[in-house]
């Protein structure tokens, strides 16, 4: 390899380099500015209460992300709710807990739900044959979202729904064009 080759290999390396970083940058800074923004349209999480009666179901799993209803690939950015990862479902008379590891846990009161269903994808994770659990439920603020949870095991969900609002259903469709 002569020197004109190597010295034109290398500034082509760092020009890559460069352009890499920048998109990286690019895509964070955008990131955080959706964050910013649906901050403040999401507002506080409700807390888990003190104490709560036995569970009635518990799913380990994971946890798959939360979007904004009904749009099922509006991912939400805010505070830790847009981050994948290990959970254990549990839900008590009072709610659904879903503990996940590294993130907050995400209480979601039975009041606060209008629709438990299974989807093929949500929040850009796709499985097969409807495999993620879908919860829907209105936040403190007034916003509804959707809450994504999957399975280690797909069979776990059957005769798991039963009770929940809506079961199986087809998620609900008011107000979307």
């Amino acid at each position: 390899m002569n020197s004109a080759t190597l010295v034109g290999s290398l500034i082509f390396a760092a020009v890559l380099v460069v352009a890499i970083a920048v998109a990286i940058q690019l895509m964070m800074r955008g990131w955080r500015r959706r964050s910013e923004r649906q901050a403040e349209l999401i507002g506080e999480l409700p807390n888990v209460p003190d104490e709560v009666g036995p569970a009635t179901t518990t799913i380990r799993g994971m946890y798959v992300g939360s979007t904004l209803a009904p749009e099922w690939n509006a991912r939400i950015a805010a505070g830790d709710l847009g981050y994948r990862s290990k959970a254990v479902l549990t839900r008590y008379p009072e709610g659904i807990l879903l503990e996940r590891i590294r993130a907050n846990p995400i209480w979601i009161p039975q009041e606060s739900i209008s629709a438990v269903r299974t989807e093929r994808g949500m929040a850009g994770k796709v499985a097969a044959r409807n495999g993620i659990l879908a919860i829907r439920w209105r936040l403190p603020s007034g916003v509804e979202i959707d809450t994504g949870f999957r399975a280690r095991n797909r069979s776990e969900y059957d005769g798991r729904l039963q009770g929940w609002p809506d079961g199986q259903q087809e998620p609900r469709t008011e107000g979307v064009a």
